[in-house]
């Protein structure tokens, strides 16, 4: 029986053990992370063990979670192999040379309607899980927006003004014809 290169085998050694040491240093379970991003238990500990590399969006998801700055959050991105430049062998070694990092973000302007909205909250932020009723009456996923406590705050506070505006505020800012105001008392007419 030939024995395995290690390699091989854990192919993400170096990414699993960075996300597992930011995983304890956060004094997170596995269960706390994995539900945060939603993935099952089993598939972050195969990729905390190496086994498997997480998909681009779940790394993402990842390092939002952890709050990664950015130096750091390229080094995973790098160790993952998403950069398309640099041999995930070389980065695993610690010889790639960083010089600069370009991302890449299109941004998408159309406008994605749901009928349901799932909240997920924790320590680190809140993540909106928009769904859309299909046919067979099952709720499809189809859009998620993470965000910290206080973005969440704001925008519930912006929500609240908008809605109060669109129900209280109709038509332009004016009295009508049949009030007049007297300027000397201030009294209406």
């Amino acid at each position: 029986m030939v024995a395995m290169n290690e390699s091989v085998i854990r192919p993400f050694k170096s990414l699993g053990g960075s996300l597992k040491t930011l995983r304890e240093k956060n004094n997170e379970s596995v269960a706390e992370v994995s539900g945060a991003v939603e993935i099952d238990v089993e598939e972050l500990e195969s990729i905390e063990n190496g086994f498997k590399r997480p998909s681009e969006d779940i790394l993402m998801l990842l390092i939002n979670h952890f709050g990664m700055q950015d130096n750091d959050a390229v080094r995973l991105w790098q160790l993952a192999g998403y950069d398309h430049g640099a041999k995930a062998k070389d980065i695993d070694d610690g010889q790639a040379n960083f010089k600069q990092v370009v991302m890449l973000l299109t941004l998408d302007s159309r406008v994605v309607y749901s009928d349901g909205v799932g909240i997920n909250v924790d320590p680190s932020g809140v993540v909106l899980n928009f769904t859309q009723g299909s046919e067979l009456g099952e709720r499809l996923p189809i859009s998620r927006v993470g965000m910290s406590i206080d973005q969440a705050e704001h925008l519930s506070d912006l929500l609240q003004k908008a809605l109060l505006k669109i129900k209280y505020v109709k038509g332009p800012k004016s009295l009508p014809a049949s009030i007049k105001i007297d300027k000397d008392s201030k009294k209406t007419k």
